[in-house]
């Protein structure tokens, strides 16, 4: 992403603020120019919801308690002509924020508390900017394929490799992740007997179902050691990025289940929805198994890869409060009497 353009030099992304305070306006403005990026502002909220009906802006940081509308009123109104904006909400304190549901029913994308440290916004912003960029590349491919049938299977594949490029060129761990959650899938789901058309869901919807991790900032998703609290807050954004990275694309409305919901957990402790039940997605509880076992079957740089008996022994324990009994059941049937296709599957992808 750049920053720090001359002055001759456009800047690449729209940015709007709105806040009733011209003073974190200001702020905001010098920050955000010192970063390399333009910004429009707003003190009076209606004027700024003319403006976008008017002119496209990619990011919008927008302030919670205002005269004469508050911003989830200002979202209402954004959301019935634009579905695609990404929104973060500004807050003086985080318990003046809105509630969870509240900010998913409006799909706002995030909020940050108020500060004078700007650090922590700048990063929410870079995020949210790749995010941007992600939905533009499937846009502009969206497009393309309107009125090629013949040729959407071909396109559908190209776009997969694509993407999945972008995130493994971050996070070298992805790739082989991703691969093996793909092809789990596609063992559980035909040990559970889906149909064929089930069958490619789940392989896509493995292949994508970290998508979202290319909005996690580098520092974040690089780190050698164990994430703290704040680190792991933002980690967990990464299905919600993926679902509004994909969600303007037609083709890829079958996997978006699998990437918004595969870390909800069955007893409704999971994210980001508190699912529970038969309400999380079928797909989506396959893959949650399968993510988690390679997960735990991985050796990662703060610790070794665990003994298959210690794995199972913890999907057996987790049976019925993280995972789905039944997906977990036949899970661990081809675990303790099919083991062999894991093997392959492990040593095609781990070289």
């Amino acid at each position: 992403m750049r920053k720090y353009l001359q002055e001759s030099e456009v800047y690449p992304y729209k940015i709007i603020a709105v806040d009733d305070d011209e003073g974190i306006l200001d702020s905001l403005k010098v920050v955000l120019k010192r970063s390399g990026y333009d910004l429009t502002c707003f003190s009076n909220p209606r004027d700024a919801i003319e403006e976008m009906k008017k002119n496209h802006y990619d990011l919008l940081l927008l302030d919670f308690i205002m005269d004469p509308l508050h911003g989830d009123q200002v979202v209402e109104e954004i959301r019935e002509y634009d579905k695609s904006l990404y929104i973060l909400l500004l807050t003086g304190h985080k318990d003046l924020a809105p509630p969870l549901e509240t900010l998913k029913k409006l799909d706002i994308q995030g909020y940050c508390e108020k500060s004078n440290n700007f650090d922590q916004l700048l990063l929410l912003i870079e995020s949210g900017l790749k995010s941007v960029d992600q939905m533009h590349i499937i846009n502009d491919i969206n497009e393309e394929l309107k009125g090629k049938n013949e040729e959407l299977e071909k396109a559908y594949l190209d776009t997969i490799g694509i993407l999945r490029q972008t995130v493994e060129a971050k996070d070298p761990y992805t790739r082989g992740h991703s691969d093996r959650v793909s092809e789990y899938s596609v063992l559980l789901g035909q040990k559970l007997g889906v149909d064929e058309e089930t069958i490619h869901t789940l392989k896509i919807g493995g292949l994508f179902h970290d998508i979202g991790k290319i909005g996690i900032p580098d520092s974040i998703l690089l780190k050698e050691s164990k994430l703290d609290d704040e680190e792991y807050s933002q980690i967990k954004n990464h299905p919600s990025i993926g679902a509004h990275i994909l969600g303007d694309a037609e083709i890829f409305k079958d996997i978006i289940p699998i990437v918004l919901h595969h870390h909800e957990r069955y007893d409704g402790r999971g994210y980001p929805s508190q699912l529970a039940g038969e309400d999380i997605p079928f797909m989506a509880r396959i893959a949650a198994v399968v993510d988690t076992f390679d997960a735990m079957t991985s050796k990662r740089s703060y610790r070794n890869a665990l003994p298959i008996e210690v794995v199972i022994e913890e999907i057996k324990k987790c049976s019925g409060s993280q995972f789905d009994p039944k997906c977990a059941e036949a899970f661990l049937d081809i675990l303790e009497n099919d083991y062999q296709k894991i093997e392959d599957i492990q040593n095609k992808y781990r070289g």
